[in-house]
């Protein structure tokens, strides 16, 4: 029986993951006739439908589905072996697209990017070609899952199902408020206290959200009060703290600027403090973490 070669498979994948023939095309640099044509070969070898067409796009038929997860397995694998093989010959490592939530991408991620240059320059390789996109915890879980990313950063204590997992450390979160607020002369806030009252907050799939609603549902058996405002950015909560709209929950690395400047106080939680791990996820299990991935995972973990 022929077995389907990796064109066929990555024209599949790309079809699915991005919902359009013609979409798959222009990221793969070929027409949309030969994504098509690679798509029937596929469905001659398999023998049965693997994708519908309608004008809105293209989806997965219940075959389509099994097959798409085995062909992402056999992707990661030959990304795998392509990393390996560059490595043992010497050559520059690819290119890697790293995704971040807002916490990691503003606060950490610049600085391991830059260790990570510096280690390969003194080893005389060519540094690693990074492009970086920010999102929110469930939108870069969903990104490595869809093969978008070769590499994520999250926040949330929620981890996912399916992809390869390294701690990296614990991120202390606190109350924000501001200098005005009635608990700016206080020592700490009891979660509690915080729970009882709306808050600032980041969009649903925030690591930042998810990591305190977990805490009061784990720690109190409740859940949080709806928020005063939910926003789509770190920048976009601390300026309503600031601007006295109401307390937030931030991690401590995004308020030490606004601190320092007296626009915001932070203040510990209590009676015990509430961490949240940061994570890397990548596709497959750990052995197929490598090359410049696994560099910058290696370093982010010692930081």
């Amino acid at each position: 029986m022929a077995a389907p070669d990796l064109t066929e498979l990555r024209c599949f994948e790309a079809a699915l993951r991005t919902g359009s023939i013609s979409a798959a095309g222009r990221e793969l640099g070929v027409t949309q006739q030969a994504v098509s044509a690679r798509l029937r070969g596929l469905e001659r070898i398999v023998g049965v439908p693997l994708i519908e067409r309608s004008p809105a796009g293209v989806t997965a038929t219940p075959a389509g589905d099994a097959v798409l997860a085995w062909t992402r397995e056999v992707l990661t694998a030959a990304a795998r072996l392509d990393e390996g093989i560059a490595s043992l010959a010497g050559h520059a490592s690819r290119a890697l697209t790293v995704g971040a939530s807002q916490t990691i991408a503003a606060h950490l991620l610049p600085g391991w990017l830059l260790e990570l240059r510096s280690a390969q320059l003194a080893a005389d390789r060519p540094p690693t070609t990074v492009a970086l996109r920010t999102a929110n915890s469930a939108e870069i879980i969903a990104a490595v899952r869809a093969s978008e990313l070769d590499l994520g950063f999250i926040e949330t204590p929620e981890l996912p199902h399916g992809l390869g997992t390294a701690l990296l450390r614990q991120d202390r979160m606190i109350a924000a408020v501001s200098p005005d607020h009635p608990w700016a002369g206080r020592g700490q806030v009891g979660l509690a206290e915080l729970a009882a009252v709306p808050l600032v907050t980041r969009e649903a799939g925030s690591g930042t959200r998810a990591a305190f609603e977990a805490e009061v549902r784990g720690r109190l058996g409740i859940p949080t009060r709806e928020p005063v405002l939910a926003l789509a950015t770190e920048a976009a909560v601390r300026g309503a703290v600031a601007e006295g709209v109401a307390p937030a929950v931030l991690s401590e690395l995004s308020v030490q600027d606004d601190v320092r400047l007296g626009r915001i106080v932070a203040l510990p939680l209590g009676p015990e403090p509430l961490e949240r791990p940061l994570t890397a996820i990548w596709r497959g299990s750990r052995r197929d973490l490598t090359g410049a991935r696994r560099e910058l995972v290696a370093l982010a973990a010692r930081r």
